[in-house]
Parts: structure tokens; sequence; C-alpha cells
């Protein structure tokens, strides 16, 4: 394979001649012990040995998102603290998660952080600020972890873990340190843009769940619809005069969905029946990524028990709870026997789509699940739900203030989603040098 000119071919692909190939731990500190170093062996550090205060215990589970954040802390004393302090992980050191499903994520413990302790499903790697920007090492781990390029750093067991002897020895592109530092710096203004996309997202979330509380039960009304009367005591609480407590079975046809006949599985190959599952409903939608299909020879058996588009479902059993509406492709779809179908609505559908994806009935899913096994919501006692309702040209109005709060949000998280792609690109065409930035 020909090289242009200006690159080399090294054992980590084709890179520019002014970089370096070189091992994760030549990044560390010289002549510095524990650069790379894992948490204490689980004998060493044991529930006798948390303490309410004192020196943090830093676990894996506080970097799996490819940032740092923990509500909560398990401390230890400064006596335990000495007695491991190989597994001192300092401000500015990568954690990174070495056991379990999602080993290899990684952040930086940030520059506010107290100096922790690494607890046994953790490793930190410590990297030489005067000759190696940190950032840009966590980039290239963390591009490794997302691309879904760590398996090479994996020992081969029951349970996913880091090597730390593979880590050790992974070769990285070093460029040189303003070069390192100017990639670094144009991530950086990705991730920053995409922490602020996600804090506007969980805003207008908190703003869509406040509204819901609020519409939903008559505390607020919309302009036109002001209260003109008083509220009444209902089984669904307190309600305007002028609003209905209603079942569901009041408004709408509950029915369940079907399972296959013994011996008979779904296909991959598409054929003209769908087959909608718990694993592909969303909240308020269904994916149509992994979709699977129920054969020809089956669909007789089963042609009953189809979900449309002006139906709701409700999953009840598995994942509970979730709710929503199938989208045009999926008309006429077989439902799984693990969610049930409202149909023949005669209320605002949206109204009741909203009402079934609020806290209403999401705190009240304890209430209406059979006792067992396996939890399940009861076919007749999601039928007698009581919800309150105002009139039909009430609830459209409600239905759409709210609809339109959630178009909003889709299109910010559509935003964030494009941006995490385009940062996914900007990582492959930085950290290899095929950009370089001037």
């Amino acid at each position: 394979m020909e090289v242009k000119p200006g690159y080399k071919q090294t054992e980590v692909g084709v890179i520019p001649e002014a970089w370096d190939v070189d091992s994760l731990s030549s990044v560390t500190p010289k002549n510095a012990r524990n650069g790379i170093v894992d948490g204490p062996f689980g004998s060493n550090l044991k529930t006798i040995h948390y303490r309410k205060s004192g020196i943090p215990i830093i676990t894996s589970g506080y970097v799996t998102e490819g940032r740092f954040a923990a509500d909560t802390y398990l401390y230890v004393d400064k006596d335990k603290f000495e007695e491991e302090k190989r597994s001192a992980v300092r401000p500015g050191d990568i954690v990174m998660a070495k056991i379990g499903a999602r080993c290899g994520a990684s952040a930086i413990l940030p520059n506010w952080h107290h100096t922790g302790i690494l607890s046994g499903n953790a490793l930190k790697i410590t990297v030489d600020e005067v000759r190696h920007s940190t950032f840009y090492v966590w980039q290239v781990l963390w591009d490794l972890y997302s691309a879904g390029r760590i398996e090479q750093l994996r020992t081969v067991g029951a349970q996913p873990a880091i090597s730390m002897a593979n880590l050790k020895i992974y070769k990285l592109a070093l460029p040189p340190l303003p070069e390192q530092r100017a990639i670094a710096g144009a991530l950086s203004d990705v991730d920053a843009l995409i922490g602020a996309l996600d804090q506007l997202i969980a805003k207008k979330r908190d703003l869509k769940q406040a509204a819901m509380q609020q519409l939903l039960t008559g505390k607020q009304r919309l302009p036109g619809f002001e209260v003109t009367s008083g509220c009444k005591q209902t089984e669904v609480g307190m309600i305007p005069e002028d609003w209905e407590a209603k079942t569901i079975d009041q408004v709408a046809l509950v029915t369940s969905g079907k399972r296959l006949p013994l011996g008979c599985s779904l296909v991959e190959h598409p054929t003209p029946h769908p087959y909608v599952r718990v694993a592909d409903m969303r909240p308020g939608t269904v994916s149509l990524s992994d979709i699977k299909f129920v054969p020809e020879s089956v669909f007789p058996a089963i042609k009953r028990y189809r979900i449309f588009c002006e139906d709701i479902f409700i999953s009840v059993a598995g994942t509970l709870g979730l709710v929503g509406k199938v989208p045009k492709g999926l008309d006429g779809a077989n439902l799984t026997e693990n969610a049930d179908r409202i149909t023949n609505i005669t209320c605002s559908q949206d109204y009741l789509l909203h009402v079934l994806m609020s806290p209403l009935i999401q705190n009240a899913v304890d209430s209406i699940q059979t006792v067992g096994a396996q939890p399940k919501l009861a076919l007749t006692r999601l039928r007698k739900f009581a919800i309150p309702f105002p009139t039909l040209r009430e609830q459209s109005a409600i239905a759409e203030v709210l609809s339109d709060m959630d178009a909003e949000l889709a299109a910010l998280e559509q935003r964030r989603d494009k941006t995490r792609a385009l940062k996914q690109g900007m990582m492959q065409e930085l950290l290899t040098g095929r950009i370089r930035l001037a």
C-alpha cells in the first residue's frame, strides 16, 4: 500500500512522519512508580474498611459514561489509605473501569476533586503532563472503547476485565506535545457542546415533567379553559368540577398480545408481518432497528393480535410500563404477549398516551402488577385504572402542548446525537493524523 508523502507506515497504521509510536506505559511520569495501577485486591478493601468520611473510594461506576459523575461516596480512613497508597488516584488522573460489562470506559478525575483510592473494579493512568496531554491520551482510550475495539485489552474469562499487562503495552500514536494539545482542545470544545446539550435536554425534560403534573391534573388550565368552578374529590384526587374521573375501560378496549405457537420462531428476513417485542419498545414509540418477523405460515394463528397506529401499547412483563404508539411502518404488526393493546379509544389518543407516560400511572405500576416470580401488570387492574378527563377539546389542547414539548426534546436529542457522531468522525481523523490542525 502506497503511503503519501509526509506519512509513514507503523504498527498502529499510517501516521504523520513527525509522530511517534509508543506504549501507554511510556506516557506516565519517568522514574515514578504506579503510573498505571489498579485498585486493591478484594480482600484488602472490604466493607469493614468503609467509613462515612475520610479518603473517597473511586469506583468504576463513576466513569462509565465518559465523564466523572459521583453522587455519593464511600470512604476509608487515613491509615487504610496509607496501607493501600499504591492505588491512590489524584486529580488529573485517567480513571478506567477494569471489570464488568463496561470495562474500558474511562474519564479524567476533575482537578477540583480530592485525592482518592481506587476500588477493586477500577484502575488509573497518570500521564506525564510535561511530555504529553492527559486529555489527548484519554481521547485515544475513549475512542478505543467507544469504537468497540477494547477487546484487545481484555482478559479471557467468565467476567469481562481489562488486562493490566495488555493495557501497559498498548501502542498509541503520539504527536508532538503542541499538536496533542491542539487536538485535545478541538475535541474538548465538542465535548463541551455535547455537555451543554445534555444539560439543556435534562432541563427541558424537567419542565415537561412539571407541565404534565400540572396540566394532566387540572391544577393549571390552558388559556380558554380557565377555571369557572371549584374542585371536587374523586378516586384520582382533587380535580376541577368540569372534569371527570374515568377508568381506562370506559374510554377504550384493553386486550393482550399473543405469543407465537409452541415450536415456532420469529425470523430476521422480512415478511409482511412484523412482530413488536418489548425489546423493540421505547418511550412513546417502537425502534425499527432490530424488528423480527412472523413466518407467513404462522400468521393465520395469531392474526387477531395486531396493533395499529390508532392504538396504544403498554408493556406488561419484562420492562413494565413502556407506553407508546407504533410508527406507520409497523401499522398492523403482531404484538407480543408481554404487552397489552389499548384500542377503540373514544378520548383523545394523544391525551391518553401522555397520561399513561406520566408519573400518574408510572408511579402506580406497583399497585397494578401481580405478585409472583416475574412481576406483570394485571390486565383487569389496568382496565380499572382511573384517569382524570377534561372535555375532548381540552384533552386535545393539553396533548398538543405536551406533544410540542416532546418534539422540541426530540430535536435537541437528534442534534446531540449528530454532534456525538461528528465527534466520533473527528476522533478518527485527528487521532490518526489524517487531518492536521494548523
